[in-house]
């Protein structure tokens, strides 16, 4: 798959959107990626999931984990096209665990995938997860990569996307949308409100 194949799928289901938006990091940008809507049509997600679990498929993952809720349905898909086990970690008062009796093992070779890596955040809290429990990280993917430097390794790790874009986050200081005084929105599932 290749990046032009991946902004089709993003156009076609209305998942770019335009505004002010606060991002899961706590930054603020003018665009935001909305994977759900790619995500919620399964021939995409598959599509994706199968073109990720190619890039990745040398380092010899033995399990995917997936911070909940961006990573979940690509973090299945890609561990559906390695053939391995896909997992997913949930916050607990806002650390991520993995629950619902999921496990890893000391050794087991793990890949950790999201769906968009900004700040690379939630990704080193589940490298740290995996590593808390013995497990060893072998790489990080993503269907969209919008970190400011698109460096080839994260927290030391390769890291393989999908599509890489240039699109910017600002410090909540720095904002030029909230200095024009705009309504910001908060898309991303960290969030959104308790009950």
């Amino acid at each position: 798959m290749n990046p032009d194949d991946v902004r089709r799928h993003f156009e076609e289901s209305g998942a770019l959107l335009c505004g002010h938006f606060r991002l899961s990091s706590g930054l603020h940008s003018d665009r935001y990626l909305q994977c759900a809507k790619v995500l919620q049509w399964p021939a995409r997600a598959a599509a994706l999931g199968e073109g990720l679990s190619k890039m990745l498929a040398p380092l010899g993952a033995e399990a995917v984990v997936s911070p909940a809720m961006g990573g979940l349905i690509i973090g299945h898909e890609v561990g559906r096209g390695l053939g391995v086990r896909a997992l997913f970690a949930e916050r607990v008062e806002g650390t991520f665990a993995l629950r619902r009796g999921f496990s890893l093992e000391p050794g087991e070779k793990v890949v950790v995938i999201e769906d968009v890596v900004t700040t690379g955040k939630s990704t080193r809290e589940v490298l740290d997860l995996i590593r808390s429990v013995g497990a060893v990280p072998v790489a990080c993917g993503a269907i969209v990569d919008r970190r400011p430097r698109k460096e080839p390794a994260l927290d030391g790790l390769p890291v393989r996307f999908l599509l890489e874009l240039d699109v910017p986050a600002w410090d909540p200081a720095s904002c030029p949308l909230c200095a024009l005084g705009q309504e910001i929105t908060a898309p991303g599932s960290r969030h959104l409100p308790k009950g």
